[in-house]
């Protein structure tokens, strides 16, 4: 692992997103809350959580930190049948939580295709991406749109 002694503590936040692309019946199934495992969204934004906290154990020299605060919101696009996730992660520490905000999306968005694949196997997850970060000796920077 990187050594970050050196570094000042500072808050740390970072924001990633992710989408879902399924069928039109699944969509529908998913808002009316039809399916047979229950809530999806609500599953999807614990498992997001408990996902942030596990970074560092399934991703190799990623440092363990303390969360402060993860947010996770979804937002529908019934026109194109898709769910994207936003997860923001925050901290105050000596190491970045772009990776602890990654995985929670990829996590989130692995759970609703978890929940759904019984009736729409092919669903695609994709644009997992960071959309910003701040804190640090970096600073503060944005994806380009």
């Amino acid at each position: 692992m990187v050594d970050v002694a050196a570094k000042a503590e500072t808050q740390r936040i970072a924001v990633a997103s992710g989408r879902i692309k399924m069928q039109r019946d699944t969509l529908k199934m998913i808002t009316a809350g039809d399916t047979k495992k229950g809530d999806v969204l609500g599953i999807a934004r614990i498992a997001a959580i408990q996902g942030s906290k596990r970074a560092s154990e399934l991703i190799p020299l990623c440092h363990p930190i303390s969360l402060t605060k993860v947010g996770v919101e979804f937002s529908i696009n019934q026109e194109d049948f898709e769910i994207t996730c936003t997860v923001t992660a925050e901290t105050v520490g000596r190491t970045g939580v772009e990776m602890e905000a990654l995985t929670a999306t990829s996590v989130a968005l692995l759970t609703i295709y978890d929940m759904c694949k019984a009736v729409d196997r092919g669903m695609t997850m994709h644009d997992i991406k960071l959309l910003e970060k701040s804190g640090g000796k970096s600073g503060h920077w944005r994806a380009k749109t």
